[in-house]
């Protein structure tokens, strides 16, 4: 146990709280175990509780908090160095000759071979006259407009059916009954009109069959309707009239 000269606070009341923590055992065991034990057993317990408060609470505060000494030699802070003074910066040597010629300049004094210059020196002046060829701007030529694509032609078409019944149109195969009124708004009613298209004017009607481009080329409708104009009949004809295709 440490002298009691040199008890903390921490340490006086860890003491106390040992002694009334001892006291309370022996009183409370003294009638079951005897006196004697009940007294050793509490000055032991109290011995050693002791020991652990001070372990526990004065311990760590001990060495948390700096001893009067520490104080006294703690490090006193540290002065930044004040900054060199920047030294004037080197003045620039002069060039060779800068005293005379600013002496010649102030003085009047010409310098050899500055007559014959001036007598060189020229004036530059626009008198008018054609402007050279890079100077004309040249007026923009207007752009052709495009041609049309060649090698297409309308097929002529009628106003109306002739005997007002138009063929049913629908027995080629690749038009349906969309395509058919396509056709007919176009003045196309018949199987002999397609069957006389040439090659410019299957281009054009392939280009023009919105929705449709390229059907004419690519179901040969001008061999169909070639056969169906002259009475034949193709295999998907013989569908469509027994109602195998459209309804």
């Amino acid at each position: 146990m440490p002298n009691s000269s040199n008890w903390s606070l921490c340490e006086i009341v860890c003491c106390s709280i040992a002694a009334v923590i001892g006291l309370i055992v022996i009183l409370a065991t003294h009638g079951a175990i005897g006196t004697l034990a009940a007294v050793l057993a509490g000055v032991a317990l109290g011995v050693m509780l002791y020991f652990v408060l001070t372990r526990v609470l004065c311990t760590a505060r001990a060495e948390a908090a700096p001893t009067p000494r520490e104080k006294t030699l703690a490090p006193a802070p540290a002065v930044a160095p004040k900054p060199d003074a920047v030294p004037p910066a080197p003045s620039e040597p002069e060039p060779e000759g800068g005293h005379a010629a600013a002496s010649a300049v102030k003085s009047g004094i010409q310098l050899p071979g500055e007559t014959e210059l001036a007598a060189r020196k020229g004036t530059w002046v626009y008198r008018g006259g054609p402007k050279p060829a890079a100077m004309v701007a040249t007026p923009a030529t207007p752009a052709a407009p495009a041609a049309a694509p060649a090698g297409e032609r309308r097929p002529e078409g009628l106003a109306e059916p002739r005997g007002g019944v138009p063929d049913d149109l629908k027995q080629i195969k690749g038009v349906g009954p969309k395509l058919e009124k396509l056709l007919n708004s176009m003045g196309y009613f018949h199987f002999d009109q397609i069957a006389a298209w040439g090659p410019d004017e299957v281009a054009w009607v392939d280009q023009n069959l919105k929705g449709f481009r390229g059907r004419v080329s690519r179901d040969e409708w001008v061999a169909q309707a070639s056969t169906l104009a002259a009475g034949g009949q193709t295999e998907f004809s013989r569908r469509v009239e027994d109602g195998g295709v459209y309804e």
